[in-house]
């Protein structure tokens, strides 16, 4: 929180953002992971069948990341109405591209495999990460948060008319369910 805050303290912009890992909700699906010094996040078991999807589970941000909330909440009550609070989030595709390739990729060979040889794998796991993080945004909110950005990094690797196929809908998934709520 303390980082959040420092340039906040510093300038006084019109938006303070919690720094949080995107991974940060997948330990709450029952997908470990470690960072390590000079590689990155790690996934030992990468998915990419469709037994391991139907093990993933749904997340409950408040059990998985109480500490999430708890800065959020305290941004919020240290910024007021001074500045806007902003949460963030993985999209579908970017967290799934971690979770096939095990970790950080140069080459996204196992996703790409994926999507073309097993694409119904990564459609449903993709469409569970949606759900996940759809609950994820609606707990930043009920934080705290005033805005959550979605952050898809690794859509840049797909060719547009494979956006619209593994990443758009599953986007438009979190966002037709937040604003449900």
């Amino acid at each position: 929180m303390e980082v959040s805050l420092q340039p906040w303290r510093a300038f006084k912009p019109d938006g303070v953002i919690l720094f949080s890992d995107i991974l940060t909700p997948l330990t709450g699906m029952n997908i470990p992971f470690d960072i390590l010094a000079g590689s990155g996040p790690v996934i030992h078991e990468p998915i990419r069948t469709m037994e391991q999807v139907r093990r993933v589970t749904p997340l409950v941000g408040e059990e998985a990341t109480p500490y999430v909330g708890e800065a959020l909440r305290a941004l919020r009550q240290e910024v007021g109405s001074a500045s806007t609070v902003l949460g963030f989030v993985g999209a579908p595709f970017t967290l799934a591209t971690y979770i096939v390739e095990g970790g950080s990729s140069n080459k996204y060979t196992h996703i790409k495999r994926l999507a073309h040889a097993d694409p119904a794998v990564l459609h449903a796991l993709c469409s569970k990460l949606a759900d996940g993080i759809a609950d994820y945004v609606r707990f930043q909110a009920d934080a705290g948060a005033q805005v959550v950005q979605i952050f898809d990094s690794w859509a840049s690797e797909l060719a547009p008319q494979d956006y619209d196929v593994f990443a758009a809908p599953y986007t438009k998934q979190i966002i037709d369910s937040v604003k449900k709520t």
